[in-house]
């Protein structure tokens, strides 16, 4: 015998599989490690992120950009193959990468060497953008930024410790 409703309630029936199953397949469920807090675990302690991370790509960044002047004529850092700015980018995102290691806890020390880090981050942003341009100007500048970010945190906490381990 045909009943009218049939389709209708056939229709809804299948409709209520078919998001049940989608909910199930194929559409992340909450994951209780990933909805917890992440869990940090430095594998570096500052002075070895510093010496072992960030000192190195610093230098690829600093050894890439502007001039060197000698007896013999001047001589153009800037990276002259798609393989070297890569390099340079590669190095610059470390160095934006570095700025969020030292904001982790256990390595920020404080308002002021968060604003540091945060220049840190900033400054590697720009060196990225101008290795991927490939604008030797704006690398430079970008350096630049890198050497006040970092020189302006050396300032205020490395030469404090210096000055108090000398006059043990």
């Amino acid at each position: 015998m045909y009943d009218p409703r049939m389709p209708r309630t056939l229709v809804f029936t299948l409709a209520t599989v078919v998001l049940f199953s989608s909910s199930l397949v194929g559409i992340p469920r909450a994951d209780p490690v990933m909805d917890s807090e992440p869990t940090f675990r430095p594998v570096t302690n500052v002075k070895q992120t510093m010496e072992w991370i960030l000192d190195p790509a610093v230098d690829v960044i600093w050894d890439s950009a502007g001039f060197i002047i000698t007896a013999e004529g001047e001589r153009d850092l800037s990276p002259t193959t798609d393989e070297r700015w890569s390099e340079v980018r590669n190095s610059a995102a470390t160095v934006a990468e570095a700025g969020n290691l030292l904001m982790m806890p256990g390595r920020a020390a404080g308002p002021d060497w968060i604003a540091y880090a945060r220049a840190l981050v900033t400054a590697g942003e720009t060196a990225i953008t101008a290795a991927q341009a490939q604008d030797a100007d704006a690398l430079f500048d970008a350096g630049g930024e890198v050497y006040i970010a970092c020189r302006s945190c050396h300032e205020q906490f490395l030469i404090p410790i210096e000055e108090a381990r000398n006059a043990k």
